[in-house]
C-alpha cells in the first residue's frame, strides 16, 4: 500500500461517512464538491479498495469503508490528544518533573509539592532523596530538575534561592551534665564525642553545623558518622555522644535525648531551592513560581517543621 495518506484524507473521509452526501460534506468542510470527490477517489486509490458505494441517488459505506471509519476516527482523536499534550508540556501544564531533596527538608518539599500538584495535576513528579552533594550532582548531570538542599556550597552551574532558615540546637543525652538546663554553651560540648553526618555529604553544611564548636577555638572531632538525623539522634539518646542539629530535626526526640538552645552568636541553617543555571523550561519555572507563592502566601518565617536527614 502506498503510504502517501494525509490528514485531510481522513478528515474528508469521516465527514462524508457521517453525512453520506457529497454536497453536505463539502459544505461542512468548506470546500468545493468536486475537490471532495477528487480527494475521496485519491484515498480509495491509496487504500486499494472502494470505501463508498455511489449511485445517482445515494452514497453509502462499503464493508471496507465501515471497517475503516472507526480507525480513522481513532487516528485523528489520538493526534488531537497528542497535540494537546505537547502544548500542555510546552506550557508546563503536563510532563514529568524530577525533584531531588535532602530528607531533612521533607516537610518543605511536601508543602511545595501539594501546592504544585493542585495547580499542575497532570504533571508526574518523581522524588529522589540523598545528601546535599548528591542532589547538586543530580542537577548537574540532568537526572534531577529541581533540588532542595541545606547549606549548599556555591557551584558555577547551579542557582540557589533561599526557601527558609532555622536555628541550630544541641542534642545531648539526658544524663549529660548540661541536660538539666535549657541552654548550653558550645564550649561545654567540645570534649564530648560528636555524632554527625560525614563532611563528604556536604562540606559547607558540615561546616555550618560545627561552626559553634569551632568558634570556641576547639577542633571538631566526629566520633560517629551517620547518614540521617533519626539515626544520629537515636545514638545520642543511647548515650554515645552529642550533636548539633537543625531545630526541625529535633521536634520528636526519643527518650534519652534532650534538646538545648545554644548560647552564643546565632547559628542558623538555610534550606535552598537549587536549579541548573539558565534552565528556563516551563515545568521548572512553574515549580519555582509555586514555591515562591507558598512563601509569599504565609510571609515565610524561620521554619521549625519536621525533618529526618541531611
Amino acid at each position: 500500500m502506498d503510504q502517501r495518506i494525509e490528514l485531510r484524507h481522513l478528515r474528508y473521509f469521516l465527514a462524508l461517512a457521517e453525512e453520506l452526501h457529497f454536497g453536505r460534506a463539502a459544505q461542512r468542510l468548506h470546500i468545493a464538491q468536486p475537490a471532495l470527490s477528487q480527494q475521496i477517489r485519491q484515498l480509495e486509490k491509496i487504500v486499494g479498495v472502494e470505501l463508498f458505494r455511489r449511485t445517482s441517488r445515494s452514497v453509502r459505506l462499503t464493508d471496507a469503508g465501515a471497517t475503516f471509519r472507526p480507525r480513522a476516527g481513532d487516528l485523528l482523536g489520538r493526534l488531537a490528544a497528542d497535540l494537546d499534550e505537547a502544548g500542555r508540556v510546552g506550557r508546563g501544564e503536563a510532563g514529568r518533573l524530577d525533584i531531588a531533596f535532602i530528607t531533612s527538608a521533607t516537610a518543605i518539599v511536601s508543602e511545595r509539592l501539594r501546592a504544585f500538584s493542585r495547580r499542575r495535576p497532570d504533571v508526574q513528579v518523581r522524588l529522589h532523596d540523598g545528601f546535599t552533594v548528591d542532589v547538586l550532582t543530580a542537577l548537574e548531570r540532568g537526572t534531577a530538575d529541581i533540588g532542595i538542599v541545606r547549606d549548599a556550597e556555591e557551584r558555577d552551574d547551579i542557582d540557589l534561592a533561599p526557601l527558609t532558615t532555622e536555628r541550630l540546637v544541641a542534642v545531648v543525652p539526658t544524663d549529660h551534665p548540661a541536660a538539666g538546663n535549657g541552654r548550653v554553651k558550645a564550649a561545654a560540648l567540645a570534649a564530648d564525642p560528636l555524632i554527625l553526618f560525614p563532611r563528604s555529604a556536604g562540606a559547607h553544611a558540615f561546616d555550618v553545623n560545627t561552626q559553634p564548636i569551632r568558634d570556641t577555638g576547639n577542633d571538631v572531632r566526629v566520633a560517629q558518622e551517620c547518614s540521617n538525623w533519626h539515626t544520629i539522634i537515636m545514638l545520642v539518646a543511647a548515650g554515645l555522644g552529642v550533636t548539633i542539629a537543625p531545630h526541625s530535626a529535633t521536634t520528636l526526640l526519643p527518650a534519652g535525648a534532650r534538646r538545648l538552645e545554644l548560647d552564643g552568636p546565632p547559628a542558623v541553617s538555610r534550606v535552598l531551592l537549587a536549579t541548573r543555571r539558565g534552565d528556563d523550561r516551563p515545568l521548572v519555572r512553574a515549580f519555582t513560581a509555586v514555591s515562591e507563592s507558598v512563601v509569599a502566601g504565609r510571609g515565610e518565617r524561620s521554619n521549625d517543621g519536621a525533618a529526618s536527614a541531611r
